[in-house]
C-alpha cells in the first residue's frame, strides 16, 4: 500500500514517513503544497496525510482541487491547527479524518489502516482470504492457523490484492501501489513476487487472468 505523506516540517516527514515504511507502506514525501498536489493528482496513492500550514499552496486548497478532480483517496489532515472551524473546514473539503499536532505515531499509523481499510470495504484489521490470513496491523501472515514468512515486497502485494478481493488487478497497478516514484519500476518483477507467494500460500489462492492481472480468490471460490 502507498502513501503519500505532504508536511512541510522536514524532521516530522521523515519520522512519519520512517514509521509507516516500518509499518510496511511504500511512502512518497513532499514539503510543498504544490509539489504534493501534483504528486496527488498524478500518482495512485492508497492514503495521504495531509499538512494544513503548506508553503505556496495550503493543504485545505490542496484537498479542495484533489476532491473536484474526482481524487477519491482518503485523507487524513495532520496538522497543529485544533479549533473546531478549521476542522469542519477540513472535513467539508473532502477530508476523512484528523489528527492534532502533537500525536502519538501509534494512532496514526491505526488510523491510517482503518482509512485504507473502509475505502477498500473491510472492516476489521485481520483479513481472511480462504486458509490465508493477514493481519494488517502487525503485518502478519498465515496459513491454515501456521505463520508464513514474507519478504517486504511478497507482503505489499498480498496486502494490496487482499484489500481488493475478487478484483483482477494489473501488473502495472501493483507495480505503482509497491514501490515509490523514485524507484526504477519494472512490472515483470511482480510476476517473481507472485510465483513466490504461490510457493508460500498454495497454488490456487491468486488466480492469474491471462493479459489483465491477478486476483485473491474469495473463500468460497477456494476448494
Amino acid at each position: 500500500m502507498r502513501v503519500l505523506v505532504v508536511e512541510d516540517e522536514v524532521e516530522l516527514a521523515k519520522q512519519v514517513g520512517r514509521a509507516l515504511e516500518e509499518a510496511g507502506y511504500t511512502v512518497d514525501i513532499s514539503h510543498d503544497g504544490e509539489d504534493g498536489e501534483f504528486l496527488g493528482s498524478t500518482e495512485p496513492y492508497d492514503a495521504v496525510v495531509l499538512d494544513l500550514g503548506l508553503p505556496k499552496v495550503d493543504g485545505l486548497t490542496v484537498l479542495d482541487r484533489w476532491r473536484k478532480e474526482g481524487h477519491s483517496m482518503p485523507v487524513l489532515i495532520l496538522t497543529a491547527r485544533e479549533s473546531w472551524s478549521e476542522k469542519v473546514s477540513g472535513f467539508d473539503k473532502g477530508a476523512d479524518d484528523y489528527v492534532t499536532k502533537p500525536f502519538n505515531m501509534e494512532e496514526l499509523l491505526a488510523r491510517l489502516r482503518a482509512l485504507i481499510r473502509r475505502s477498500a470495504g473491510r472492516a476489521t484489521s485481520i483479513m481472511d482470504c480462504g486458509p490465508v490470513q493477514l493481519d494488517t496491523r502487525s503485518g502478519k501472515v498465515s496459513l491454515d492457523g501456521m505463520p508464513v514468512t514474507l519478504t517486504a515486497n511478497e507482503l505489499k502485494v498480498l496486502s494490496y490484492l487482499m484489500h481488493h478481493l475478487d478484483r483482477v488487478v494489473s501488473r502495472t497497478e501493483l507495480t505503482e501501489h509497491i514501490y515509490d516514484q523514485d524507484f526504477d519500476r519494472d512490472s515483470n518483477t511482480i510476476e517473481v513476487f507472485i510465483g513466490r507467494l504461490r510457493k508460500k500460500l498454495g497454488p490456487d489462492v491468486i488466480q492469474t487472468h491471462r493479459g489483465r492481472g491477478y486476483s485473491l480468490s474469495s473463500p468460497r471460490d477456494i476448494v
